[in-house]
């Protein structure tokens, strides 16, 4: 029986304290950002497009996506909530119509949109 509690705890422990993999922090989201044909192969893949090949770190994304919406990246590192920021930022001021796109796939009843709007708007974002 002390056996079996302690796996549960174990378990849940785990489960709670998980981050997201740091693999993926270090690429140049500056780089990707500002070519316009390596970020549409990542809002393609985002949007389940036929007959992208997926960069490894959008298959990543793809994974954790919606729970990232949900708990407010809670399992992110600093530094993905700073890359995070980042893309929604240029996305949001420079390629509204990707970002819209996104947002009708994953935010179709504008719910995250709606909870990050006063975030946003502290950075000067208009989403």
């Amino acid at each position: 029986m002390k056996l079996a509690v302690f796996c549960l705890l174990a378990i849940i422990s785990v489960v709670y304290a998980e981050e997201y993999t740091n693999r993926f922090d270090n690429i140049d989201i500056d780089q990707i950002i500002q070519n316009d044909r390596l970020l549409k192969r990542y809002i393609d893949c985002l949007l389940d497009k036929p007959d992208v090949r997926c960069p490894p770190e959008a298959i990543e994304l793809k994974k954790h996506i919606n729970e990232a919406l949900e708990n407010e990246c809670a399992k992110c590192s600093d530094k993905q909530r700073e890359m995070v920021r980042k893309v929604i930022k240029h996305l949001v001021t420079n390629k509204r119509e990707w970002w819209n796109l996104l947002k009708a796939k994953y935010d179709p009843e504008e719910k995250f949109a709606k909870k990050y709007e006063e975030m946003a708007k502290k950075e000067n974002v208009q989403i």
